[in-house]
């Protein structure tokens, strides 16, 4: 498994805990060299490409009142949350069709929902949703290429309220391995049919009417 990432300290941690089965390359997502370099370094280092998982992202959505955000705020959501997913599967894509391999990427219940001052991180979600089913029918059938679109998953392990997790119909808010297991699969031979498609997994948030 090969991790590419900004954040070096925590390349550094995921090499630390899985050894020799991980390599961790450096770079912004959002830069073509590095990408390119990235894709060249994860080939040489593991002889083939099988799949890729693009979840690179600015993950904070709230970017202020829509009249107050700056144009360079703006282009730097899209750079990391769009453009790096676009960039990432450029360079994957001659790989990936060798080994017949496939593509994840990681959207949002926030491209089809939102609250207030969400319109950059949206947008990207929106995108890499649309993204999506092109490149399925563009890169099909020698490369499958799925979405998956969170709500809320708690990564950063935070105490929550009875009621947060109630609001689920669930019963729970989300863990990063409930997005980690469906990843694996959507990579796996059983996914072999499933192609273009945005999974949504949100506990059932998205299903539910709320009246106040």
């Amino acid at each position: 498994m090969c991790v590419v990432d900004v954040d070096r300290q925590g390349g550094a941690d995921v090499v630390r805990e899985l050894g020799e089965r991980v390599l961790f390359v450096g770079g912004e997502i959002s830069r073509e060299p590095a990408v390119r370099n990235a894709i060249k370094s994860c080939v040489r280092w593991g002889g083939r490409l099988d799949g890729v998982i693009n979840n690179a992202a600015i993950a904070d959505p709230d970017s202020g009142p829509i009249e107050k955000l700056s144009l360079a705020a703006w282009q730097k959501f899209v750079d990391v949350n769009l453009t790096g997913t676009f960039l990432v599967t450029k360079y994957a894509v001659p790989h990936l069709r060798k080994t017949r391999g496939s593509i994840v990427n990681l959207g949002s219940t926030r491209a089809v929902q939102s609250e207030p001052h969400t319109e950059a991180y949206a947008t990207c979600k929106g995108g890499v949703v649309a993204l999506t089913h092109a490149l399925a029918i563009s890169l099909g059938p020698d490369v499958r290429v799925n979405c998956i679109s969170p709500g809320w998953i708690d990564t950063r392990g935070q105490k929550l309220r009875k009621q947060e997790h109630a609001q689920h119909p669930v019963g729970r808010v989300g863990r990063p391995e409930d997005v980690a297991g469906l990843c694996a699969w959507l990579l796996s031979e059983e996914a072999a049919f499933m192609t273009g498609q945005n999974l949504v997994i949100d506990g059932g948030m998205t299903r539910k009417m709320i009246y106040a």
